[in-house]
């Protein structure tokens, strides 16, 4: 059978004696009372028992006055689901999407030593590889900028330990990547350009260190804000939901950790082995935090101390 239920809720008393009457007093006006000015909003939940239990079915809500008022019903279903949540960013294609696809897209025209790929399609030469980088460099950034009130609030603030944690992750990185290297595990080229600049500056301080500072800021800065926000911000909620941005950052399913594994080997081919466990790592952190600064600050840590590594022993193939 259907159960009502009603909820009184006094608004307005006259002549009690004090500010407001108690609910069964208000019920008994607003059921049968005559008393001038008393007014009541009573709520009807309409519920249906199945096996003993009862469900809501719909809530209906009636102002009335006994005297003269006539109930005024307004319906909404009970069963209606609440709409879902935006985690952001406010604009999750431009923010997430467009940095990393022009930065990689731009990566294609850099020359290599071997004179391969598309630059030598082009024309391009090696000694211009600083040139295009430096272009590559400034236009991801310009994206980045121009993204940035959609993603400045979505950050997040961030935690303390994550740059710890990428600090001590360069240790697995190299120590797998020369392991993998020496022992033939995973063939694959690096993909990377590996350019020295140590031996294309010479004795050309001034040169060399405007590109160290230039490659500094594209491994330290920008790589980490458009991979973070591509990978973690984009690709691993994605894959949970379409519209990803109603998925909560840092969400671990089965299919997050496959696709993070795939990614990790499909970008790093040469360095395969430690880019899935350095990318299951920084997961964890994105998992524990739940804010996108901390996978960009642990990513950051981590070029950081890989570009000292390169530079104290020319290492130059990691980069």
């Amino acid at each position: 059978g259907q159960v009502h239920e009603y909820t009184f809720y006094g608004e307005k008393t006259e002549g009690t004696g004090r500010p407001g009457a108690g609910f069964a007093e208000l019920g008994r006006a607003a059921l049968g009372n005559t008393t001038k000015g008393i007014y009541s909003r009573f709520e009807k939940r309409d519920r249906r028992r199945v096996f003993g239990r009862s469900f809501p079915i719909g809530t209906t809500w009636l102002t009335t006055n006994p005297m003269t008022d006539a109930p005024a019903a307004t319906s909404t279903p009970a069963t209606q689901k609440p709409a879902p949540v935006d985690h952001g960013p406010s604009d999750p294609w431009g923010a997430c999407l467009t940095p990393m696809v022009v930065f990689l897209g731009l990566g294609l025209i850099e020359p290599s030593r071997e004179g391969k790929g598309l630059a030598a399609s082009l024309g391009i030469t090696y000694d211009l590889y600083p040139v295009l980088y430096a272009i590559r460099v400034a236009v991801t950034l310009l994206l980045v900028w121009r993204a940035w009130p959609s993603i400045r609030a979505w950050l997040g603030k961030a935690s303390w330990w994550p740059p710890i944690v990428g600090i001590l992750l360069v240790v697995p990185w190299v120590w797998l990547s020369v392991l993998q290297r020496d022992g033939k595990w995973i063939s694959g080229d690096t993909g990377r350009v590996g350019f020295d600049p140590v031996e294309f500056y010479g004795a050309d301080k001034d040169s060399l260190w405007a590109y160290l500072l230039l490659r500094g800021l594209g491994l330290i800065v920008v790589v980490p804000i458009v991979e973070e926000l591509f990978l973690r911000g984009f690709l691993l909620r994605f894959v949970i939901r379409e519209s990803f941005w109603y998925v909560p950052f840092g969400a671990v399913t089965g299919s997050v950790l496959a696709t993070c594994a795939l990614y990790a080997v499909g970008s790093h081919p040469a360095e395969a082995v430690a880019a899935v466990v350095w990318f299951f790592a920084v997961t964890w952190v994105c998992w524990k935090t739940r804010q996108p600064i901390d996978a960009i600050t642990v990513h950051a840590a981590t070029n950081l101390a890989l570009g000292a590594y390169v530079l104290a022993t020319g290492a130059w193939w990691l980069l």
